[in-house]
């Protein structure tokens, strides 16, 4: 059964156009609740469901979290508040709250004008594919509020930066620490702004906050992990060690070197799965997506590491990765999973297990991560009718045909259509970096005569 709301990272789209509307904020919220409630009527002995909210920093942040809140309570469900908190964070504090699930109102590396709404399970995981249908379902259901006596109730949870500030420090080595060196940490102007910097300060590093003091409409905009040029330059005017960016909803990373040279999540994911290689912590192998670089695939495999490929997706690492019962696993854009640490993907996490891999090995960002080369590899996202796909067009067949044909066993093609916005994207990846670039735009273009644009 396909979904009709929900993408591959919950609900998302422009704010005041639908789905992204108080109205059906509240439906989603009510149809939520009672789809929460029936599942873990028993396991409550009596008691109500409870839900923990946390959103970004987007100003549509308080239209939504009021509406979600009121369709909650209308269902019979309490209602947790922690203000603006990343992603990861609400994973964590709903498993320590011991609540029935929490949502996340965020549009993650999206500009303000954007929002979503994403769901976790109790357990801190996204919600799986049978519970979204049947939240789906409930939404085609009109609302009966409960009776008064049965309504739901909303409280604040007032120490949820604290905790989850802690929560993030457990996941650094204890007999390691971050002294003597200077970092820059990119907020995003969103979520982690008053979480990130604390972290790494508390732990002994000499921290210059940017992009730290949202307004409410400039989140991700020019700074964080999608805009990175903005991290770059910073980090060579402070001469800083290495520098860090988070996105707008803290679950992505990027990272710099003291020269500016930003990482990207394939080189993270390296440096972290090399670390745990030396040092002997042996938890299988490594997840990668379509669109991990070749480069870094031959790399991990050089560690004596299994690597295999996920659709794009962190949903679809973690997937794989629980299949095979392994821990690590990352995308390209920033998102690194790892399971022994955390449930879900996490900037800051990530950012610490690399650092500790550094202070570890006694080695900086670059020189740790020579061995991982990066082949030439071009992205082009064509912008289409919501709805359109590629499949079955004959022109889109014969060019991705024509172009794996002439890249033989030297690179890599990916055709994909954007699981959050009207976009198809088209990877290509090879040896040659203007056979690529040529290829690729080959590829577009019959996409763009296939989408008529």
């Amino acid at each position: 059964m396909s979904r009709k709301y929900f993408g591959t990272d919950g609900v998302r789209g422009k704010v005041g156009e639908e789905p992204i509307t108080p109205d059906f904020a509240m439906r989603l919220g009510y149809a939520a609740g009672k789809v929460l409630a029936a599942a873990e009527v028993e396991a409550m002995h009596g008691e109500r469901p409870g839900v923990l909210i946390g959103k970004d920093t987007r100003i549509s942040g308080y239209m939504l979290e009021s509406a979600l809140q009121a369709g909650l309570t209308a269902a019979g469900v309490d209602v947790r508040l922690t203000g603006p908190m990343p992603t990861p964070g609400i994973a964590y504090l709903t498993r320590a709250l011991r609540l029935q699930a929490g949502v996340v109102i965020s549009a993650s590396h999206n500009p303000y004008e954007d929002n979503g709404i994403k769901f976790f399970s109790a357990r801190g995981t996204k919600l799986p594919d049978d519970v979204e249908l049947a939240i789906e379902a409930a939404l085609e259901q009109p609302m009966k509020t409960a009776s008064s006596k049965q309504l739901g109730k909303v409280k604040r949870v007032d120490d949820a930066a604290g905790r989850y500030i802690e929560f993030c420090k457990s996941t650094f080595p204890t007999d390691m620490n971050l002294r003597g060196m200077r970092i820059v940490v990119d907020c995003a102007n969103g979520a982690g702004y008053h979480i990130a910097p604390h972290v790494f300060h508390e732990l002994g590093a000499d921290v210059i906050p940017i992009a730290n003091e949202p307004n409410g409409m400039n989140i991700n905009k020019e700074c964080g992990a999608t805009h990175t040029d903005f991290l770059a330059r910073a980090v060579r005017q402070h001469r800083a060690d290495v520098g860090i960016a988070l996105d707008g909803d803290g679950d992505r990373l990027m990272m710099s070197d003291a020269t500016g040279q930003i990482m990207d999540g394939d080189k993270l994911l390296y440096a972290i799965a090399r670390f745990r290689q030396e040092s002997g912590y042996r938890n299988g192998g490594v997840v990668g997506t379509l669109m991990t670089n070749l480069g870094t695939e031959l790399a991990i495999k050089a560690l004596g590491c299994e690597f295999r490929r996920a659709n794009v997706g962190d949903r679809y690492v973690l997937e794989v990765l629980q299949q095979n019962g392994w821990h690590l696993g990352g995308e390209s854009s920033g998102h690194i999973l790892c399971l022994d640490k955390h449930t879900t993907g996490d900037g800051i996490v990530s950012a610490l297990q690399v650092l500790a891999a550094l202070r570890g090995a006694g080695r900086s960002l670059t020189d740790y991560t020579r061995d991982c080369p990066t082949y030439p590899q071009l992205l082009l996202n064509v912008r289409v009718a919501r709805g359109f796909k590629t499949d079955g067009d004959a022109g889109v067949a014969q060019a991705v045909a024509e172009v794996e044909a002439e890249l033989g066993d030297s690179g890599r093609v990916v055709l994909r259509a954007s699981g959050t916005e009207p976009l198809i994207r088209v990877m290509v990846e090879g040896r040659d970096e203007a056979q690529v670039k040529r290829t690729a735009h080959h590829i577009a273009d019959a996409v763009r005569t296939a989408a008529g644009v």
